[in-house]
């Protein structure tokens, strides 16, 4: 189980860098999420994937088994929420850079205007 879980930790690795060094800002964000759900799955899988009970006690207060560790569930969810709100500003972001100069290409982002140049002396 963990075997084929560290390949799609691989495999969302390496989709993300592909995709983020393509020249397209939808690919760049694309790249971000992947890299982020690829994060969230590495630290599910270093938790250790078994079958076990709920974190909590029951009335008695005598636990009947194994019960799972709640502390790396509340990281990977905290990082989905922070990834939601990185990928909803980032879309934003990429909607008006394509409003405004009419395309998504890198090189059609570079709005800087170059200096003046010296009169001659």
């Amino acid at each position: 189980m963990e075997t084929g879980l560290i390949l799609a930790v691989g495999m969302l690795y390496a989709a993300a860098i592909y995709c983020m060094l393509r020249r397209s800002t939808v690919r760049l964000s694309l790249g971000l999420v992947l890299l982020g759900s690829a994060t969230n799955l590495a630290l599910f899988t270093t938790n250790k994937v078994t079958r076990s009970g709920p974190p909590l006690l029951p009335k008695d207060g005598l636990l009947a088994g194994p019960v799972a560790d709640p502390v790396p569930q509340a990281f990977i969810l905290t990082a989905i929420v922070i990834n939601f709100g990185m990928l909803a500003l980032l879309l934003v972001l990429v909607h008006l850079a394509e409003r405004t100069v009419g395309s998504d290409e890198m090189k059609h982002l570079n709005t800087e205007v170059p200096p003046p140049s010296a009169p001659n002396e």
